[in-house]
């Protein structure tokens, strides 16, 4: 039986770079600013590691710092989101969206909240709108994030072209190619499906992911030597992994 990949969203204030253009003006606001993205990285890192009264400290610290900074409020957001506050989360997300109405990253942090919580529509709504942003230029995140979100929401029709817009504005994005391979092969059409794995493991080299569909696509294919040529590759290279204990239960 295969089991779709499940990949977490991606929020952008985890990573660096991910900050819209901000004019600040005067130097007391750009301290301002500067003390709480100290606070807000300090606190991220403390939850990162399950530190969470630190966390939230630093992070509460930010936000008296510049309450109206969407980075600091989609920060306070996700550890709400975090530590099971979701009540908080949603307010703190309105609140970054009633500030910052046309924040693309802010829109799709809300995006990835709401489809965390099951609310499929009003997510992918606010993923496509985040998309449509000016001056927003992680599109090719939130259209792999709409694809995931349909692929939660069963329709994988429309995963798929969200799958394949992400790979239009970024051509290398190891989770929408996999996901594509994976709907490949569980549409049975697996010649697309070797092709696109092959490409992916040229490119990035072997992982447990796309092992473990190399192997239920060569199981499914009746090729059963290259289902032991992944499967031992698989051992060697990721014992420790869930896709290697997924093999060793037949849950694939």
């Amino acid at each position: 039986m295969i089991q779709w990949m499940k990949y977490p969203l991606f929020s952008c204030l985890l990573l660096a770079g991910c900050a819209t253009v901000t004019v600040e003006d005067s130097a007391e606001q750009f301290n301002a600013i500067d003390a709480a993205e100290a606070r807000m990285t300090l606190g991220l890192n403390y939850l990162k590691v399950g530190q969470w009264q630190r966390a939230r400290e630093n992070l509460e610290q930010a936000l008296n710092y510049a309450p109206d900074y969407y980075r600091v409020q989609n920060a306070m957001a996700y550890y709400y989101q975090k530590v099971g506050e979701k009540e908080s989360a949603e307010k703190m997300y309105k609140k970054a969206l009633r500030d910052s109405p046309r924040n693309g990253d802010v829109l799709n942090n809300y995006g990835a909240f709401l489809c965390s919580e099951g609310r499929y529509d009003e997510a992918i709504n606010t993923f496509v709108k985040a998309i449509n942003q000016p001056y927003y230029y992680l599109i090719s995140a939130s259209y792999e994030n709409a694809g995931l979100c349909s692929r939660k929401q069963g329709d994988d029709e429309q995963a798929i072209d969200y799958f394949e817009k992400a790979l239009s504005h970024d051509p290398y994005r190891p989770k929408s190619i996999l996901q594509l391979a994976q709907l490949e092969l569980e549409a049975n059409n697996y010649k697309d499906a070797r092709v696109r794995l092959f490409k992916f493991n040229k490119r990035y080299g072997y992982t447990a992911n796309s092992l473990l569909l190399l192997i239920q696509l060569e199981n499914q294919d009746g090729r059963l030597t290259l289902v032991n040529k992944y499967a031992n590759l698989l051992k060697e290279q990721f014992p420790n992994s869930q896709q290697y204990q997924n093999y060793l239960a037949n849950e694939y």
